[in-house]
């Protein structure tokens, strides 16, 4: 009987294939979704250090685009909006087929359309924000109040869809804690926007909201991080996406 063993000592080493061209434009699309998160939530949290009136546990960041700082916080809206934006193309080239290839970079870029008009059409100041507001909500709402809130509210749908469309993907392709997790990212997301629509600038409302951003936003750079690894395989017989359309 022969004491080969069934596995070989020295691994067959293969020499390294550098990402083709066009990989490398997928991967640098990817990589905005690992940044727009960081962006965003530091541009505002600096705000919130620096502005005075303005108290992260009962304002929504909205507001920050009100006053004569306002602009930072419009140009975060655009900036991130357009790195989500970039995201999204980048995980439509990567997926490329199958199950959910078409809606979740369409859905991601409603969520970044969302984000560049929430910059465009400001939130109206309420709560004693920007200093000199009259405490409280608005009596009316303008023009661009409004559209602010269809922008947001149109955004964040489209978001939450995304969670669920890549949720099934991941499903059928039995990466079941990937589908668990994007599942729960959605739910949860919703949650905190319900909260957010129901008016109330409650502690536990306004930070709801923030826990739920903040975990979105770390599902969308875990999402981006996967697909990045994926198309910069080194070796060809390698780069099978495990969220490829065909089956295995």
């Amino acid at each position: 009987m022969s004491t080969q063993p069934l596995v070989s000592p020295t691994p067959v080493r293969h020499p390294a294939v550098p990402c083709d061209p066009a990989g490398r434009v997928t991967r640098s699309l990817l990589g905005y979704g690992v940044l727009a998160g960081p962006l965003y939530v530091t541009v505002v949290l600096a705000q919130a250090r620096l502005r005075p009136g303005f108290a992260l546990a009962h304002d929504d960041a909205s507001l920050l685009a009100n006053g004569a700082l306002g602009w930072i916080q419009r140009a975060n809206f655009a900036v991130t909006g357009l790195m989500v934006i970039a995201c999204a193309v980048g995980i439509g080239r990567a997926l490329a087929s199958g199950r959910g290839a078409t809606w979740a970079p369409r859905l991601l870029s409603l969520y970044g359309a969302g984000l560049i008009g929430a910059g465009i059409f400001a939130a109206d100041p309420m709560n004693g924000f920007p200093p000199g507001t009259a405490a409280g909500r608005p009596v009316a709402v303008s023009l661009p109040g409004t559209l602010h809130l269809v922008a947001a509210g149109l955004g964040f749908l489209g978001l939450i869809a995304a969670t669920v469309v890549l949720a099934r993907r991941f499903a059928a392709r039995g990466a079941r804690g990937w589908a668990a997790g994007s599942y729960a990212t959605g739910l949860l997301f919703l949650a905190g926007f319900a909260g957010l629509a129901s008016g109330s600038s409650s502690a536990a409302v306004v930070l709801g909201f923030w826990v739920a951003l903040l975990v979105t936003w770390g599902w969308l750079a875990a999402v981006a991080v996967r697909l990045y690894r994926e198309v910069g395989a080194s070796r060809p017989e390698a780069r099978t996406p495990a969220m490829a359309g065909r089956q295995p």
